[in-house]
């Protein structure tokens, strides 16, 4: 069992930058893939970055150049940098911890960029 908590949300200006962190109790948080994922009030949930447990990177389109994920496996931690933020990034963000049949989420932290 894995529980994921998120930090680091709030009000932000557009071209501003903000750093999520999802801590993760539990064992073996190596093992796992992280990921970060928003949901946009009337929209469905989005995937914006991955990391593997081997730290193999992805991200969606709208993000590459602007967000960075990252992972500390002795802090149990991935953290999600955000640069030049943008209004349409305004979003619920949710951490994601999979491997396997597993798959876990944390309860979400807002993000709201506008001036």
């Amino acid at each position: 069992q894995v529980q994921l908590v998120e930090s680091g949300g709030g009000l932000v200006q557009p071209g501003g930058s903000l750093r999520l962190s999802c801590a993760a109790s539990g064992s073996l948080f190596n093992i796992y893939n992280m990921g970060w994922y928003r949901q946009a009030p009337g929209k469905q949930r989005e995937l914006v970055a991955t990391i593997t447990s081997s730290g193999r990177t992805n991200y969606a389109d709208t993000v590459k150049g602007r967000f960075t994920i990252s992972r500390d496996n002795a802090k149990s931690t991935v953290y999600l940098q955000m640069n030049s933020l943008k209004p349409e990034d305004t979003a619920a963000y949710y951490c994601n911890a999979n491997q396997l049949r597993a798959n876990y989420w944390g309860q979400g932290t807002q993000v709201t960029v506008s001036s």
